[in-house]
């Protein structure tokens, strides 16, 4: 046999399941008393086949009956009723056995009735016939045999199973769910009375508690069986003829009220249920007259049975109840979830601390669950409170942290979110300092380990994890020093906040602004953040730092604690706690200074908003906010002053091209919003309207977009002279200012405003390039325009003069005459490519010459020169670049005779290029001469770089120069130079135009 099932192909066929002699097997059952065994095996075929072998085991009961066989029905029914020990689903093991079994009797003609009759849907594979109907065969066999139950036990058993299982089948059609004090009282009750009779020696209680909860979960769960045979007025009379009949044999009168049986316990639960759903059921139901009379009768057998059973309820006391369901967790009994809530909180005061807390450590992980890690907190908030030993609630506590510590990532944050609603200070907030002693030794171990061990993958999970614990224990703190550490170490912000981005739990209160105030409201983080500003930005790196860290965490996350696209600190909180109670010219002293303001709102634009419309900006006094931006625009024309002492808000050149920025993103999200609801928002932009009208014309031109088809742009009337604007969208201003003459001046302001507004300047320029003295008169306004627009530009300002004096001179509106100033001798060069460059170092050449003569050069302070010096600097830098663009390098793959001719050009085109060099730092020292002071470092600089690029265009075309040339160079540079009236600057010139003449 052991060899022949490898070898022999044919085996499974030659040997078949074996024929069962079923009186052996049943006389076995019956001996053994392995109800719970043969049912596990009936429940294994399919449902046809089930009600065969039932049919079977009940003609056998049946057929000259015992009490043994009265117990062995009862059993097995009750058995079926409880169905698989607790199993939801058959194991593989099952499913073999059922798949073999209907194999082969649908091939060899076992039980060919039931093989005929088998279906694959067990619920559709059942008879109407009786014969088929598992309820039907019960109660019929114990019809049959209620002649022979002789004692009160089995009487009781027997309704037992009647009257349950027609509730499990006829009134009830799902499970009913029993509290879990119910449920514990219910196992207590019954292991009491189990106990009692049984004795200590004959008592397994983790038994006796697993048949109990099978019992009671059997008895509130609907049947496996449906009923197809037997109605529930029929099962209904067949019980009241049983009661009856029992009855009148005496043998269901109780013998001791005062101490009920198990049996006569479950016999009472079941009368009860069953009493209370016929009840309901008559109510609700339209029946007719027979049928009423029928349940009418069957309730007054029952209720007599009812009252009969007069013993009152056995009461469990706290102590025995919690003591059963320490056994239950202990042993992982089947529901023991249900009694973990119970036990953390009702039942931690019905046993020793002692005890308690043991059955606690030992059984942490099937605690781990938030809603009972809470309701632990709760508890030893109140054991605490009533005075317990600190070394028990010390060891609770960290009991309880151990086991948060375990919960998943997604719950830890759920109970993070539920503790901080409790107390922003955690456990520490709620418990005596005895109780958290070692707290902050644990928080600085945590951050020196999370600083120390970086940000690879696997460390950031470990790190997570840390921060959850000793967040849970106090929030507040923990935040604190992520805060801190974040500033004052350098890099640790990005760590920190990937950190936190995991840690959704922590974010605390809703984002927004509180009315009135536009303060942050109920953001733990933020005050955090508050404080942290408050205290530790004492220089620009920290205040670096600190950027950093707000932006990382604005970003937009793809952890999975936080909804994708969700930022962990939203823009809009951001925005209500360190700008708009910071800009306000009221404000005084602030906190957050005026550039660091200006990064927060342009890093928060920068961030692609994830919120439907309106935009979140909207919830933020968005048209306070811009008018608060054009006041510190309208009061930052001197931006290259230094700052005054004590003064809350100072603008930088650098903080004023940012302030644009800021300003210009803000008012196209403002103007979005405006245009997609404007009866919404019409109130708000009219106060912004009249609010802007005291302000200057150029500031009031950013708010453009804002405005929309609301208002006209509005700028000085002398513009609209110069140029030819539709009255439908520009409308003239009569500024006190801007009188006749002014409109150049205007004209350039405006270039200076944006690209969109600059080309329309120049499109619409009114200017007849036909008429020599209209381009003169037009050359020499501009020359004087741009003289006093020139100091209060920033870079990005002069830029854009740049580019439109560039296109000026290009499309030939602007006249510059280009003068031999700095030349003996005509150079017989080709100039014209280089035209435009030299052009536009005259003008700016001219325009330092009128702002540093007398009329001009008391205009502007140190700063202000400096300033200026600056922006020259930078327009002569450009120059340098476009010349270095025209200068092609010479190429080694080309023929002797191409190469020949491209040598030529090429020394003819770095010949041109040294001549324009050399104009442009003759340019730049006549500036740095006329400059007041004259030590400007901006031109110092810039005249070293025209050195350094003449050196190195000889280095690279040594031809294009002789050593007459190179030396007359040298001498007229040096020449230049000794203008200047610093030495120190005079000196590093000469040393640099020395190095020059060596060099050829």
């Amino acid at each position: 046999m052991e060899i022949g099932w490898r070898e022999n192909p044919f085996f499974s066929l030659q040997n078949s399941l074996p024929d069962i002699n079923r009186i052996v097997l049943f006389e076995l059952v019956k001996l053994t008393g392995f109800s719970q065994i043969y049912v596990q095996l009936l429940l294994c075929l399919p449902s046809a086949h089930l009600s065969a072998e039932l049919g079977e085991l009940v003609q056998h009961v049946t057929r000259n009956s015992t009490e043994e066989d009265v117990r062995v029905l009862l059993e097995v029914w009750w058995e079926l009723w409880k169905g698989r020990w607790g199993r939801q689903e058959e194991d593989d093991l099952d499913k073999v056995f059922t798949n073999r079994w209907t194999s082969l009797t649908n091939t060899t003609g076992l039980s060919p009735q039931a093989a005929k009759r088998f279906k694959s849907d067990p619920e559709t594979s059942t008879s109407s016939s009786s014969t088929t109907d598992v309820l039907s065969i019960l109660f019929h066999a114990l019809e049959e045999m209620k002649e022979h139950l002789s004692t009160s036990d089995l009487c009781y058993r027997a309704l037992t199973n009647c009257l349950d299982s027609l509730y499990t089948s006829h009134l009830i059609d799902q499970a009913i769910i029993l509290p879990a004090e119910v449920q514990l009282q219910s196992l207590t009750s019954t292991v009491t009375v189990r106990k009692r009779h049984a004795g200590i020696e004959k008592f397994d209680l983790v038994q006796v508690i697993s048949e109990a909860r099978s019992d009671l979960k059997a008895a509130h769960t609907p049947s496996l069986f449906k009923p197809c045979g037997m109605t529930l007025m029929q099962a209904l009379q067949t019980v009241s003829q049983l009661t009856q009949a029992w009855e009148k044999r005496g043998l269901l009168e109780m013998t001791d009220s005062g101490d009920p049986s198990d049996l006569t316990r479950r016999l009472k639960n079941s009368l009860t249920r069953v009493l209370e759903s016929l009840e309901e059921r008559s109510m609700s139901e339209t029946m007719n007259e027979g049928e009423r009379q029928t349940l009418n009768n069957v309730q007054s057998t029952l209720r007599g049975l009812f009252v009969s059973l007069s013993f009152p309820d056995t009461e469990s006391n706290a102590g025995e109840m919690a003591h059963i369901a320490v056994a239950i967790i202990n042993h992982r009994l089947e529901g023991f979830q249900d009694f973990t809530m119970l036990f953390a909180t009702e039942l931690s005061w019905s046993l020793s601390m002692e005890e308690w807390i043991s059955c606690l450590e030992r059984n942490k992980n099937a605690f781990q669950r938030k809603d009972i890690v809470m309701k632990l907190v709760s508890t030893l908030i109140a054991k605490c409170q009533m005075d317990s030993e600190v070394e028990h609630c010390r060891k609770l506590k960290d009991i309880i942290v151990n086991i948060f510590a375990e919960l998943p990532l997604t719950e830890k944050n759920t109970t993070l979110a539920e503790m901080l609603t409790c107390s922003k200070r955690g456990l520490q907030g709620s418990l005596p300092l005895a109780v958290m002693e070692g707290f902050s030794e644990e928080l600085n171990m945590t951050f020196n380990c999370i600083i120390q061990g970086g940000s690879v993958q696997n460390n950031l999970s470990l790190a997570v994890a840390a921060i959850a614990r000793v967040a849970f224990q106090n929030p507040e703190a923990t935040l604190r020093r992520c805060c801190h550490l974040a500033v004052v170490n350098h890099g640790a912000h990005s760590l920190l906040s990937n950190i936190l981005q995991q840690l959704s739990g922590l974010r605390g209160g809703a984002p927004g602004c509180t009315e009135g105030t536009g303060s942050s409201a109920g953001s733990l983080l933020c005050s955090c953040l508050q404080d942290t500003a408050m205290t530790k930005l004492s220089s620009a790196k920290e205040e670096d730092q600190f950027l950093h860290f707000l932006v990382a965490l604005m970003q937009p996350s793809i952890s999975e604690s936080l909804e994708r696209g969700q930022s962990f600190l939203h823009p809009e909180e951001v925005v209500c706690a360190f700008v708009l109670p910071h800009l306000s010219p009221s404000s005084g002293y602030s906190t957050c200074s005026l550039e660091l303001c200006l990064r927060l709102l342009h890093s928060a634009f920068s961030l692609e908003s994830q919120d439907p419309s309106p935009h979140w900006v909207m919830n933020c006094s968005p048209f306070p906010l811009l008018y608060v931006l054009c006041q510190i625009l309208n009061e930052g024309c001197r931006c290259w002053e230094l700052p005054v002492e004590g003064a809350p808000c100072h603008l930088s050149t650098e903080s004023k091209e940012m302030l644009v920025t800021v300003l210009t993103a803000l008012g196209k999200v403002v103007g979005r919003e405006v245009a997609s609801a404007p009866n919404t928002w019409s109130r708000a932009l009219f106060w912004l309207y009249n609010k802007v009208e005291a302000l200057d014309w150029t500031v009031r031109f950013h708010l453009k977009v804002v405005w929309g088809d609301h208002f006209k742009n509005e700028v000085p009337s002398s513009l609209l002279a110069v140029c030819e604007l539709p009255e439908q969208e520009w409308s003239g201003l009569k500024l006190a200012q801007y009188g006749q003459g002014t409109g150049l001046l205007a004209w350039m302001e405006c270039c200076a405003l944006s690209d969109e507004v600059q080309n329309t300047m120049l499109t619409s320029l009114a200017l007849d390039q036909h008429r020599p003295d209209d381009v003169n008169m037009f050359s020499k306004g501009l020359l004087v325009a741009v003289t006093q627009t020139l100091p209060w530009c920033t870079v990005a300002e002069w830029g854009r003069l740049l580019r439109a004096m560039r296109e000026l001179l290009r499309s030939g509106r602007l006249h510059v005459p280009y003068s031999l100033e700095y030349v003996d001798f005509l150079p017989l060069l080709d100039l014209r490519p280089f035209s435009g460059e030299l052009r536009l170092s005259v003008l700016l050449l001219r325009v330092l010459q009128l702002l540093c003569g007398s009329s001009c050069k008391d205009w502007l302070p140190g700063q202000g020169w400096a300033h200026v010096g600056l922006l020259y600097a930078s327009a002569m830098r450009e120059v340098i670049d476009s010349l270095r663009g025209k200068l092609s390098p010479s190429s080694s793959n080309t023929s002797p005779k191409d190469s020949k001719v491209e040598r030529a050009a090429t020394t003819t085109a770095s010949q041109e290029v040294l001549f324009v060099l050399s104009q442009l730092f003759c340019h730049v020292q006549h500036v740095q001469v006329m400059m007041p002071g004259g030590q400007c470092e901006s031109l110092f600089l810039c005249a070293l770089e025209i050195l350094t690029h003449y050196e190195a265009v000889l280095a690279t075309h040594p031809s294009s120069s002789s050593h007459l040339e190179i030396e007359n160079t040298r001498h007229f540079f040096t020449t230049i130079t000794d203008n200047l009236e610093s030495a120190e600057m005079k000196a590093v010139l000469h040393q640099k135009i020395a190095q020059l003449s060596s060099s050829g």
